[in-house]
């Protein structure tokens, strides 16, 4: 039997920065702030996964979902998507916006759906990670709560 997957939130910014440059993820613009909003499973120094919210309001941008490469292919992306999604809602978030290079057909399975950039609220044109992390070439997405 295996053990039920603990999902804590706040972990260290160290850590956070680790996986995400380990992953070729932006991490330029994360602070103490944001970890308010971001969620771990593993180890609190080593962690096998991660996601973070922005959230403005109603809208949330989701940022920062990562699986380590030992821990891929075993439904962590999904759960780990799912507790931040649970999370926004209780946080009164309507709508999860993201950007992605390599993960669209992924977030596409989750239920969320592409729209243009020109779509997007201002309060998430507003984010560095829309504005200048994330290639103009990136999908924009978005899934209503």
């Amino acid at each position: 039997m295996t053990e039920p997957l603990m999902i804590r939130g706040r972990p260290p910014r160290s850590t956070v920065l680790a996986l995400l440059h380990a992953q070729g993820l932006p991490a330029s613009d994360i602070t103490d702030e944001h970890l308010e909003h971001f969620f771990f499973v593993g180890a609190e120094d080593t962690p096998t996964g991660l996601v973070g919210l922005e959230i403005y309001g109603r809208n949330a941008l989701l940022r920062s979902l990562v699986v380590g490469d030992n821990a891929r292919r075993r439904g962590l992306g999904s759960t780990l998507a799912g507790h931040a999604e649970q999370y926004a809602a209780s946080k009164s978030v309507r709508s999860i916006y993201l950007l992605t290079a390599t993960a669209e057909t992924f977030f596409r399975r989750l239920g969320y759906v592409r729209i243009d950039r020109s779509q997007a609220p201002p309060s998430i044109e507003r984010t560095r990670e829309f504005a200048s992390l994330c290639p103009a070439s990136s999908a924009f997405m978005v899934k209503s709560l």
